[in-house]
């Protein structure tokens, strides 16, 4: 093992090369030369002192040590950032990067409209928008800022209760026309169902209240929130909606009314270290405000 400390370009080289599989996709990934990048892989084996990948026909394989260790220098990574984009923020004003995840139906259709006005008001102010379903780790950085979907339960962020997104069960009204509009909950067995393809916690939890969802009823089977969304908008089936997007839309008809409906209890996070950054303080502040009109929209 070589005592020298590996730079962290040797380790943005590795994970590239794990999430692309060959030196030519993680150079293509990092804007270097193919030979580069192999130069930062036989150093970092050399510091490290074993091998991190195995040649196949499909290109490099990781070893069981380099996954071991991916998490690792996943972790430098998102520290990486975190860095730059508290760097950017100095300086008089408001001004830097802010990385902002949340949800895939609520970064697409919720938030652009809160950040254009955030952005109008602060026109230095650079936005990270990552749409994403995973629970983004906080306290490694991967987001400054993260709208969540459940009450965070870190001690060291900061957290807004924002209240209750309603869902309710809709169809587009050129569906409806097809298939009719089913009375009751026992009428959707003839119907195309939109829902889910592999079951998560949340679902789990809402069995017992609302047992008819079931994956095998379902005639669209879909993971992506989105693409359920824009199922639903194209008259594809009976699926579950927001309420405030579908009151946007009135091509949407609510079913069964109070009947049949649930809660996304949402929240604002962020790091406690953050509290006093102007750039993360105001975004935060933007979320909460334009996230608490759309759940108490009328």
């Amino acid at each position: 093992m070589d005592n020298s400390d590996p730079g962290w370009e040797l380790y943005r080289s590795f994970l590239e090369v794990i999430r692309e599989g060959s030196l030519s996709g993680a150079a293509r990934a990092l804007g270097l030369t193919q030979p580069t990048v192999g130069r930062h892989i036989d150093a970092l084996e050399r510091a490290l002192g074993f091998s991190l990948f195995v040649r196949t026909q499909q290109g490099l394989s990781p070893t069981e040590a380099a996954l071991s260790l991916s998490p690792y220098a996943e972790s430098l990574e998102a520290a990486s950032a975190a860095l730059l984009r508290a760097a950017s923020g100095h300086g008089a004003g408001i001004r830097g990067t802010v990385r902002i995840t949340a949800s895939e139906v609520v970064a697409v259709e919720v938030l652009p409209p809160i950040l254009a006005d955030l952005r109008g008001s602060h026109p230095e102010l650079d936005i990270e928008l990552v749409p994403s379903n995973r629970l983004t780790d906080l306290l490694r950085r991967d987001a400054d800022i993260a709208v969540r979907m459940r009450r965070p339960e870190q001690g060291v962020l900061i957290a807004r209760h924002i209240g209750g997104i309603e869902l309710g069960v809709y169809a587009h009204r050129q569906y409806l026309r097809r298939k009719g509009t089913p009375a009751t909950l026992d009428d959707l067995a003839g119907h195309a169902l939109i829902g889910y393809d592999r079951e998560t916690a949340f679902l789990r939890s809402v069995k017992d209240q609302l047992p008819w969802i079931r994956r095998d009823r379902f005639a669209l089977r879909t993971d992506s929130d989105l693409a359920g969304l824009a199922a639903l908008r194209c008259g594809f089936g009976i699926g579950f909606c927001q309420v405030g997007l579908a009151k946007r839309d009135r091509a949407l008809v609510r079913l069964f009314g109070d009947q049949v409906r649930m809660e996304l209890d949402t929240w604002v996070a962020m790091h406690e270290d953050l509290r006093d950054s102007p750039r993360c303080r105001v975004t935060f502040d933007a979320l909460v405000a334009g996230l608490s009109r759309y759940v108490n929209e009328d």
